[in-house]
This record gives structure tokens, sequence and C-alpha cells, in this order.
């Protein structure tokens, strides 16, 4: 998707794409970071998002699921949390993805652990953590075909998180993503290339692509990764669109049974050693 700062424009256009990946044949459909808004400015961001139960992207993917009868995870969107507007708070958002079954209930929510405060080297500067209050606890949820460990854009670049969730039972980890353009051909391919072998995982990771409000770009290259490291699926950068692949569980066994690592792991301490002048 190519999101902008408008509810209704991203809801119709996210609309559109679902129904044409459940008419190939999707069972589970996954929309990237910031589907329903993405909106640099965080004045403007905290005065249009609601919360939870009162949000417009919420409602749409629910009666969307259930309608169509395929699971659907919304990838992530700002969303009010209960306390933001409590005194002393500091108003702060959630980065929230939500996944809903195909009878439109909320499987499992997950807030963005990571924030992205960094200085791009093309000098855009993004400083999420004064939007979005980071979240605490890494999610896996089941699905009738595999377990989904749940995560967000930079998170990928913290493998620990990965691994946590291989070692709870996930064997499909979800990475929505809005990685910018700079760091998206450096390192975008390998990190999650990297995430799927070392956990012997699936990696799904639909992405953001083109240019957004305030002349922010994104990378686009929705991937998917196979658990044994070869990437399956890559949409390329042309713009918004719908990617398929199948997902077979037998390949995760295969994977983690042919390089048994999240066997292996062993506590270690770190020693430094100062150099003596």
């Amino acid at each position: 998707m190519t999101s902008g700062p408008e509810f209704d424009a991203n809801l119709a256009a996210a609309d559109r794409l679902i129904r044409e990946a459940a008419a190939a044949g999707a069972a589970f459909v996954a929309t990237p970071e910031n589907t329903p808004i993405l909106q640099p400015d965080h004045t403007q961001l905290r005065a249009a998002v609601p919360g939870e139960h009162a949000h417009p992207a919420v409602r749409a993917f629910a009666d969307l699921a259930r309608e169509l009868g395929v699971w659907l995870l919304l990838g992530s969107t700002a969303v009010r949390v209960d306390d933001s507007d409590a005194p002393g708070a500091d108003g702060r958002l959630a980065n929230r993805s939500l996944l809903f079954d195909d009878n439109g209930r909320i499987q499992a929510r997950y807030d963005k652990i990571h924030m992205f405060d960094v200085d791009v080297p093309d000098g855009q500067t993004y400083r999420e953590s004064n939007a979005f209050r980071p979240g605490a606890q890494a999610v896996v949820a089941q699905t009738p075909w595999a377990r989904l460990g749940l995560t967000v854009c930079y998170d990928v670049r913290f493998p620990a998180l990965y691994r946590a969730l291989a070692h709870a039972g996930a064997g499909v980890l979800t990475v929505p993503a809005a990685f910018t353009q700079v760091t998206g051909r450096a390192h975008w391919h390998t990190l999650l290339r990297a995430r799927a072998i070392e956990t012997g995982s699936y990696v799904l990771a639909p992405a953001q692509v083109g240019e957004h409000a305030q002349g922010r770009r994104t990378y686009g290259h929705t991937l998917a990764v196979a658990p044994w490291g070869e990437v399956i699926a890559d949409a390329g950068d042309a713009g918004p669109g719908v990617v398929t692949v199948d997902v077979d569980p037998a390949a995760v066994a295969q994977a983690r049974g042919w390089i048994p690592s999240l066997r292996h792991d062993r506590g270690f301490e770190v020693k430094v050693f100062e150099t003596v002048s």
C-alpha cells in the first residue's frame, strides 16, 4: 500500500486489495504497518486517532474478515490507549497490530515494542517514541494453519524477539512494515532472510511503498521468506498490489530438523577485557 493521512482513502484502498487477495484464494491476508493512516505530523495524528472501540479500521477489518471468511492481519494502526488522556499521561498512542479471525473477532493484539528513533542518512529524522508508547509483551497467536508471531517493522532488527517467538511455538513470523528507502535498500532483504534462517520460520512482511505525506518515501518490496531462507515472493517497488504465497507447515519442521539450533541455546556470561596501558 501507499497509505496517506486520511482514513477513508486508505481503508478504501485496503478493502479493494484484501478483496483481490481473497478472490485469488488467500485464507490469511496481511497488510502493512500504518495501513489506515500514515501521518508524520504527530500532533495531527493524535487528534485524528480514536481508541480501539471506536476506530474505523477496527470496524472495517472486522466486517471484511467476516464477509470474506478470511483471517486478516491489520499490520498496524495508531490507536489511542485507555489512559492516553488520563491526568499525568503523556498522550502517546500505541502502534498496534490486530489479528481478526474469519468471524471478525479479534484473536490477538500486539503493540510494537521497538521505537524507530533514528536519523536516516538521507537527512530524514524519525522519532517514533514521541508519538507512540512502546509495547512490553511479545505475542504468539494460534490460527488454523500455524502459530503466528506478531512483530512490526523496526522490531526486525532485534533477533532476540524472533527467537523468543519461535521458542513459544511460532512457525510464521509477521513483519508488517513501512521501511525507509535508504534502510530498505541496505538491509531489508538481509534482515528478513536472517530472521527466517535463525528460527526456521516463514517470514511474511507486507510493506508500504512509494511517496507519502511530507515527502516520506518507503521501500516497498513486500516479501515472503521460507524457513530455509529463500525468498518466495517479492512484490517489488512499482506500487500498491497483492502478492500471494503458499505456506507449508511441514517446511518449518523440515528446516528445524535440518538445523535444530532452537534446541541448542545455551546461557553464557560476557567478560570484557580492558586494555592495560
